[in-house]
């Protein structure tokens, strides 16, 4: 590797494409005899693997129940209308759409609350700042795979008799004081797409101690039909084929394997970006463990000489894939401009916005792609004048 950016002519640092994300799956040979028993049985769907599935799950994260769905975001739209939530509900900005989508789709209204600028996650005294007559729930994120705060948030809840619920999109592999993310709150809901640690292919797991809430989740992905073909209430079909409930069971005997390497590699991330200027990275409170679905850092444009999008654009020529979580926030989507708050009630949420970019990062990612990613930001930074100008004359051709 030559010490000159791809941008300023140097050769990129890698020769191919380094993927944001790669999913970590078992091999053939493992998850074939499955495949032939279900495929043999003509059982595609509500079978034996799910039930396994959804057991095993349930004693990972130490619940009651775990009901598989079709997505993270039925099982959010299930939860939300199986508790009975009417109003408003307080959530984050600073999170993937679906977490507001899913609220919108049950006819509630988001009040958006603040984040934590090292956590990034709900602030629990802007989530009591956002509070109205009309709340019935406070949603919070383990944004990235970083536990909520959640004994605040719980007493927080306590005090307003609110519910209190989790999108743990990024939660299998987490814990929080050293149990997994899963018990507590009303109920934790995950997702199980290929960018995260546990993977069914697509799919979801609502989790929670609250039986008449599984009850409603178990209806409510039936189309309401509680097996007398007769609506109890208006459903959808959120059901989890065989075959992910099988994948996602041979996927969760890799999940802390996964969950601990990753925090591996952020480890060796720290240590190779922790000298440069600018670069800040997501805070993890003690007794937590983050799963890190996401790597973020968040770009400080004074200090490290140029911009995030120029970072981005940099290493995009150096063949690193990156992605800037969240831009824009979702109270800056067209769908959802209509929620937004007044100006200034959401700075932390829009100061991470606008500097923070994932980097690759996988559960089997080895050590000299993490060396080489840092290497590559490091020489950026060291051309950070140079970079600018040129991206400033050709911006439109190079940033995405």
């Amino acid at each position: 590797m030559n010490n000159q950016p791809a941008l300023l002519g140097g050769i990129p640092v890698f020769e191919s494409k380094v993927h944001i994300v790669k999913p970590l799956l078992p091999t053939f040979s493992e998850i074939s005899p499955g495949v032939q028993d279900l495929l043999g049985s003509g059982m595609v769907t509500k079978g034996k693997y799910l039930r396994a599935f959804e057991t095993a799950v349930a004693q990972h994260l130490g619940v009651k129940h775990a009901v598989a769905t079709s997505s993270c975001t039925t099982g959010l739209m299930l939860t939300y209308k199986g508790l009975d939530l009417t109003g408003d509900v307080v959530v984050p900005s600073f999170t993937f759409m679906a977490t507001v989508s899913s609220l919108v789709w049950a006819g509630l209204r988001p009040v958006f609350a603040d984040v934590d600028l090292g956590t990034t996650n709900l602030d629990p005294a802007a989530a009591e700042a956002a509070i109205t007559p009309r709340t019935s729930a406070i949603v919070a994120v383990h944004n990235f795979g970083n536990p909520a705060d959640i004994d605040a948030l719980q007493a927080l809840a306590d005090r307003h008799s609110l519910r209190l619920i989790f999108d743990a999109a990024h939660g299998f592999g987490a814990l929080y004081q050293g149990v997994p993310v899963g018990p507590q709150g009303d109920v934790n809901v995950y997702s199980l797409s290929p960018t995260k640690l546990l993977i069914a292919g697509e799919g979801g797991i609502v989790a929670t101690n609250n039986n008449d809430l599984a009850e409603k989740i178990r209806i409510g992905r039936e189309y309401g039909n509680d097996g007398h073909y007769d609506s109890l209430f208006a459903g959808i079909n959120a059901r989890m084929p065989e075959l992910s409930a099988l994948l996602g069971l041979h996927s969760l005997r890799l999940l802390d394997r996964a969950a601990l390497h990753r925090n591996e590699v952020v480890t060796l991330y720290r240590k190779g970006l922790g000298e440069l200027p600018g670069i800040r990275v997501q805070e993890v409170r003690a007794g937590n463990r983050n799963s890190y679905r996401e790597f973020a850092i968040f770009v400080d444009s004074d200090a490290f000489g140029m911009t995030r999008d120029d970072l981005a654009a940099a290493l995009t020529a150096e063949n690193i894939d990156t992605r800037r979580y969240y831009e824009p926030p979702v109270h800056r989507q067209t769908a959802y401009r209509q929620y937004a708050p007044l100006n200034g009630q959401l700075a932390n949420t829009e100061m991470l916005s606008s500097s923070s970019l994932a980097l690759p990062i996988w559960s089997h990612m080895d050590t000299d792609t993490v060396a080489d990613i840092c290497q590559a930001v490091e020489r950026i930074h060291r051309s950070a004048g140079e970079l600018r100008l040129l991206l400033q004359t050709r911006a439109p051709a190079l940033v995405t």
